[in-house]
């Protein structure tokens, strides 16, 4: 049941929200993708995708993590 909830209150963001706060292009979050360096886009329909808020957010984390151990 908690992971039911916890599953719809999570909040999905679209691509120009993704490239807003990670300042990468288009075709450079697609190739991140496909290399499975960058969180996986989710179907909401036929001509639309988004991506988890928390996915992101924790790649972003992960990127400011990596560069203060560099």
């Amino acid at each position: 049941m908690q992971a039911h909830l916890a599953r719809s209150t999570e909040r999905l963001i679209r691509l120009p929200e993704v490239r807003k706060r990670v300042g990468l292009g288009r075709s450079t979050i697609y190739r991140l993708m496909e290399l499975g360096s960058f969180p996986k886009s989710r179907k909401l329909g036929a001509r639309a995708i988004a991506w988890s808020e928390a996915e992101i957010n924790d790649w972003i984390e992960g990127k400011l993590t990596n560069r203060s151990t560099d």
